[in-house]
């Protein structure tokens, strides 16, 4: 057999036109998805490059370019002749950016041995480092020093992160002299920052206390910034664009720098406050409260051991005394309830009221005493005020009511603020029924109202009160702001521009009232038995003023007391308030010194030797290791003995107002229980300097040292000073022109 031969296939013919329909299909179908890929990638090369154009170009300069803050120069402070109180001087800093910086143990310790670093500074950048982002720089050291920048220089290749920036620094030139009106500024905390916003990433100062916080928003400025292209290592190269910052507003004040020297001089070594204030405009000349500190210690943060002898310091330096303190105000009350006597209908200036030493209320035997035992007799209100005649106000005070009391205490200024360009402003305490019951379940008693009347009980007044008040009866009876900037300016050569201050109220609208208080004021120093006249010894001009003094503690029976001889702490407060030249004024002041025993004796000297330096360019003499300041310029003024109102003279005769003696009332002199006065001020001793002061707590009432007097307990006024005979009158200066 053959071999075997396999099977022959049928081979099947293609339909050729079929499988070109098919190929075109499957092409066509290819192409469609290419062409949409296509128009896809066009349509994202188009979005990118127009549509999103502007965007992804910045993101790419914001890579190469970046924007950095220029902080402005903080304004600058003047006296009102044009001298600097705070400037601004170029230092440098440290700055690290943590995310850059890595851990601060790898470096800072290295770092340590370039630049000195405090334990406080150290701390100060561990705590905010844990609290900010890793990215926002954080200021390590302020004020570096001219030989630690040169030895950063050298080896700051070593320290990534770490920045050497230059800013400027506040200073503050007189240190103490202003510290409770400039204030100062500090570094921003976590408080700063939720109230300064967006300012407070750029900023590391803001104002702290005193104009440096009231006026903080214009001084600080507006803030710019620059553009600056860096390379790959983030390095600056050069400077692509810049808006530049505006400068902080300078503010002139009104507060003349050697009449602020001088006050602080004229208190020696006690201790207290006083405000001069020009009574014709509200500008306050000089504001001091004592003792006081160097505000240059709070501007880069203060050493824990310079902040424990501040704190620790029982005379309270940082305690602003004229501003949050406050205390009774004594017998510097007694013109104001005058006036408001007068005013009421309840008294004319004639009027007659028998002082025997002692002032009861009807139906209560305890009585209210006069400084002197046997009583000043037979006294107008004129006499009432150059004596300091405390029977004249007890029944005064009661007649009134204490109602209609406070309604005329508040319109002269008091419980309420005086409109000072200063924050935390103390309104102190107008006593009133309403007031008490708030704080006690007891009723009002009718003793409360009779010691309201003589400055004391629940009153609590500022300085501030009191020199706006006094400079009200000076200039005829116009209420002014008190204000501390007399102008300001945005620019080196912008014009200055005065400040607005609203408009003043009337105390009074009958002159003769007013003009019988003046004069009551004028013989409190020029008149025989005035309680001031020793101020009045070789005066070329003429003042008025009224001494007071508030108790801390009360005399109990026949009791003789001498202030100066008491502890410290238990002395009574001395004040004074006054004004002059007495006929066309220039200054009013307020004076208060702790314990300083009888405002005659010690508060009223203090006045004179202001007045000298504003009126005759006379600075007081300072103690050993006192600066002594700068002269100013002369100014003598001459005043005529003041005459009564002649349409007052002609009214009918003065009537009599009875007094109490032992719970009677008489219309004539009789026997009265007998209280021994006070013994005659001495010249105050010196008071030891005791260090600095513990810090006021933001919202803590402000604390008062007088304790108010139990209803119905005793309160006794300032004594007269010894009789001395009457000087020749000095030689009258030729009149100038006030000094403004």
């Amino acid at each position: 057999m053959g071999p075997r031969r396999s099977p022959i296939k049928k081979r099947v013919l293609k339909n050729a036109a079929a499988e070109a329909d098919q190929f075109r299909a499957r092409a066509a179908i290819a192409f469609a998805f290419v062409l949409l890929g296509v128009i896809g990638l066009g349509f994202w090369y188009f979005r990118l490059q127009v549509w999103q154009h502007d965007d992804y170009a910045m993101r790419s300069e914001a890579n190469r370019v970046k924007l950095r803050p220029v902080v402005p120069g903080r304004g600058l402070i003047y006296d009102r002749q044009g001298r600097i109180l705070a400037d601004n001087v170029p230092a440098f800093r440290i700055e690290v950016t943590p995310s850059e910086a890595g851990d601060s143990k790898d470096w800072l310790p290295q770092l340590a041995q370039v630049v000195a670093l405090t334990p406080e500074e150290i701390a100060r950048f561990e705590s905010e480092r844990k609290a900010t982002r890793g990215f926002k720089p954080i200021v390590l050291k302020m004020r570096v020093s001219d030989e630690e920048v040169a030895a950063f220089a050298v080896d700051r290749w070593r320290f990534p992160g770490v920045e050497l920036v230059s800013y400027l620094n506040r200073r503050y030139p007189y240190g103490s002299l202003f510290a409770h009106v400039i204030g100062y500024v500090g570094r921003i905390d976590s408080k700063d920052e939720e109230a300064m916003g967006q300012n407070a990433g750029v900023l590391t100062h803001t104002g702290k206390t005193g104009l440096e916080r009231f006026y903080d928003e214009q001084l600080r400025g507006q803030i710019g910034y620059e553009q600056i292209e860096t390379n790959v290592d983030g390095r600056p190269i050069r400077q692509v664009g810049y808006v530049p910052a505006k400068p902080g507003a300078d503010l002139r004040l009104s507060i003349d720098m050697d009449l602020q020297q001088a006050m602080i001089t004229a208190f020696g070594d006690m201790d207290g406050s006083a405000v001069a204030v020009d009574p014709r405009t509200g500008e306050v000349l000089a504001m001091v409260s004592l003792p006081s500190y160097d505000t240059n210690l709070f501007v880069n943060g203060i050493s824990s051991a310079d902040y424990k002898a501040l704190s620790g310091n029982p005379s309270r330096p940082q305690f602003n005394r004229n501003v949050l303190g406050g205390g009774p105000p004594g017998s510097t009350m007694k013109p104001f309830v005058a006036l408001a006597g007068l005013d009421s209908g309840l008294r004319r200036a004639e009027d007659r009221t028998l002082s025997t030493g002692e002032f009861h209320i009807p139906g209560q035997k305890r009585g209210y005493r006069d400084s002197h035992g046997g009583g000043h007799g037979w006294v107008d209100l004129r006499e009432s005020i150059a004596q300091s005649v405390n029977t004249y106000y007890y029944k005064l005070a009661l007649e009134m009511g204490i109602a209609r009391f406070d309604q005329y205490m508040t319109r002269y200024g008091f419980g309420q603020k005086t409109g000072i360009d200063l924050a935390g402003e103390n309104i102190g305490i107008l006593p009133s029924p309403q007031w008490k019951a708030k704080r006690s379940k007891e009723g009002w008693y009718p003793g409360e109202t009779v010691i309201a009347g003589i400055g004391q009980g629940y009153w609590v007044v500022t300085a501030l009160q009191l020199a706006r008040g006094t400079a009200a009866i000076a200039n005829g009876g116009r209420l002014q702001q008190l204000h501390l900037v007399r102008e300001s300016r945005t620019g080196y050569e912008a014009p200055w521009l005065p400040k607005q201050v609203a408009a003043p109220t009337l105390i009074t609208d009958n002159p003769a009232h007013l003009r019988a208080v003046q004069e009551g004021m004028v013989s409190t120093i020029h008149g025989a038995r005035g309680t001031a006249k020793v101020m009045a010894r070789g005066a070329p001009y003429r003042m008025a003023g009224k001494t007071g003094t508030a108790q801390k503690i009360s005399r109990k029976g026949n009791v003789s007391m001498n202030p100066h001889s008491l502890p410290l702490h238990l002395r009574h407060q001395a004040l004074f308030v006054g004004y002059a030249p007495a006929d066309n004024p220039t200054i009013a002041v307020a004076v208060v010194v702790e314990h300083g025993g009888y405002g005659g004796s010690t508060a009223a000297p203090i006045a004179r030797k202001i007045f000298d330096a504003w009126l005759l360019g006379k600075m007081p003499e300072p103690l050993p290791g006192k600066n002594e300041a700068p002269t100013v310029p002369k100014l003598a003024a001459a005043d005529a003995q003041p005459q009564a109102d002649p349409a007052a003279a002609a009214e009918n005769e003065p009537k009599i107002v009875p007094v109490a003696i032992n719970g009677a009332w008489a219309e004539s002199v009789a026997a009265a229980n007998a209280v021994v006065a006070a013994q005659p001020g001495r010249a105050p001793q010196a008071l030891e300097r005791r260090p600095l002061l513990r810090p006021h707590l933001p919202g803590a009432e402000a604390p008062t040292d007088a304790v108010p007097n139990e209803a119905g307990d005793d309160a006794s006024g300032e004594p007269e000073d010894e009789p001395v005979a009457p000087e020749p009158a000095p030689p009258v200066a030729p009149a100038a022109e006030p000094r403004r």
